[in-house]
């Protein structure tokens, strides 16, 4: 049995996840995209695996820059994940006018109000298909806010998830 392409994304678009905006920054320049193929790896060292589609804009940035910074994007967040995801046309720095940024140890931007961010060096990127797999070392994390919901992408659209704290 075979599966089609379109099967899969099909069923894929079943499969909730975390909206994260991959950023970068450095030398090369700032960079971004939003993605939902984002999980851990191990925490000796705290590593992340990110799975960026090798056509995304923000590509050559982030390989020359070798920095990445995961930002869990909080509910109230959704329209700049829109954004860093493309639905917004605009150049890859105008994107950076959606958010507040600051940066950490690498320098990669990080996103004020995220439910929280893993500031990384990038340690492997492995291509396979259509994507790059990029395993990231995590420098630095900053925590957001307990109080937010975060946002996952689930049926093709974002939902706001999570009870807040008390």
């Amino acid at each position: 049995m075979s599966v089609t392409k379109q099967e899969f994304r099909d069923a894929m678009a079943r499969l909730g996840a975390a909206v994260n905006i991959i950023t970068t920054g450095g030398p090369a320049g700032r960079g971004g995209f939003t993605a939902s193929a984002v999980c851990s790896v191990t925490d000796e060292p705290p590593t992340l695996l990110i799975c960026m589609n090798r056509n995304a804009t923000a590509a050559p940035a982030l390989r020359a820059n070798g920095t990445v910074c995961v930002n869990v994007v909080a509910a109230g967040q959704k329209e700049v994940a829109m954004v860093f995801a493309g639905v917004t046309k605009c150049s890859m720095e105008e994107r950076f006018d959606a958010g507040t940024w600051a940066s950490l140890a690498t320098g990669a931007p990080v996103l004020q109000g995220a439910v929280v961010s893993f500031d990384c060096r990038i340690a492997d990127i492995v291509d396979k298909g259509t994507h790059s797999v990029i395993f990231a070392e995590v420098a630095g994390i900053r925590g957001g806010s307990h109080h937010e919901h975060g946002l996952i992408y689930f049926g093709r659209d974002y939902h706001p998830v999570g009870k807040a704290s008390a």
